[in-house]
């Protein structure tokens, strides 16, 4: 089994979802899962999760993320994008200067309502269900951060921008909601992700490049089970993304403690510092597995599991 995580270039056309699907095809493998969903129509990076590294697609999910958008001004859409039908349009009487402006007030914390084509569920329903069945439903806001916004080019109708933002933020709904802070309606006319928890957009590979990848290993091994090691600058181990955490060894003679997934107590660590009691660790076996996440709790004085890889 391969465990790592795979840096996806998605493709037009494509679900996250079908990507998935795609990968368990081609590599022969039910582990995997994403950590993120794109629209069909946008691309760029989509990190795969791969056996035991499926457990960190949660907290990929949760890191900002990076976007190159074009905002078309003037055309307000159902789906806030161009996939979607218009529902007005509206000539562009802002000049560049104003249009500036205007965008750069969303910078920083920003309410936004979810749009109706999302994957978000509302009483076990999917919104994008829901709206697709002429069914329009009251949603909640939700407060978003948007740390920057580099504004590429302005030439009106259209402008390029580059956002990065914090996680649950529609790049979608933000193009629609500038349009409307202009007074003429706005909706996305492309998105590309650059960046998203650490993983680059000039890393990435195509399913094709992986598919290549998997007909040449199979043509010199039919029967070879595929592990990390065939793919090395393709799947980053799992420990790669929490390279932010010290990393620490256990003795080996508390292996036992470790492998059972059991808090530890300081002397089970090689080389215990103070500083280790300031957040999480990457914890190690005597062998350099990677085995997990732990955190110190000061309150009773042990090393607790808050995720563990190694099965």
């Amino acid at each position: 089994m391969i465990n790592g995580i795979l840096n996806v270039y998605k493709e037009k056309g494509y679900t996250s979802h079908d990507v998935v699907a795609k990968l368990r095809g081609i590599l022969k493998q039910k582990k995997i899962g994403h950590t993120g969903t794109l629209d069909p129509d946008a691309e760029g990076v989509l990190p795969i999760c791969l056996g035991k590294a499926t457990k960190v697609c949660g907290l990929l999910t949760d890191k900002d993320k990076v976007y190159e958008t074009v905002l078309l001004l003037g055309k307000t859409t159902d789906t806030q994008d161009l996939s979607g039908k218009v529902i007005h349009e509206e000539p562009v009487t802002c000049g560049k200067e104003e249009i500036e402006k205007i965008i750069l007030q969303f910078v920083g914390d920003y309410l936004q309502l979810p749009p109706m084509y999302s994957a978000l569920k509302v009483h076990g329903k999917k919104l994008c269900d829901l709206a697709r069945a002429g069914v329009e439903v009251e949603r909640t806001p939700r407060m978003v951060q948007i740390f920057s916004i580099d504004i590429k080019e302005i030439s009106l109708p259209r402008v390029r921008m580059r956002v990065h933002c914090s996680k649950g933020t529609y790049i979608r709904t933000l193009c629609h909601d500038i349009g409307a802070a202009a007074g003429c309606g706005g909706c996305m006319e492309s998105l590309l992700r650059t960046q998203a928890a650490g993983f680059q957009l000039q890393d990435s590979c195509k399913i094709s490049k992986i598919e290549e990848e998997v007909r040449l290993i199979r043509s010199q091994d039919p029967h070879k089970e595929l592990t990390r090691e065939d793919f090395k600058e393709l799947v980053r181990s799992t420990d790669s993304v929490f390279l932010q955490y010290p990393k620490v060894c256990v003795r080996a003679e508390y292996s036992k403690l470790l492998y059972n997934g059991n808090p530890l107590q300081k002397e089970c660590i090689l080389g215990w510092q103070e500083s280790y009691e300031k957040g999480a660790l990457r914890i190690y076996d005597q062998k350099q597995a990677f085995v997990g996440i732990y955190q110190w709790e000061e309150d009773v004085g042990y090393i607790r599991p808050i995720k563990i890889f190694m099965e």
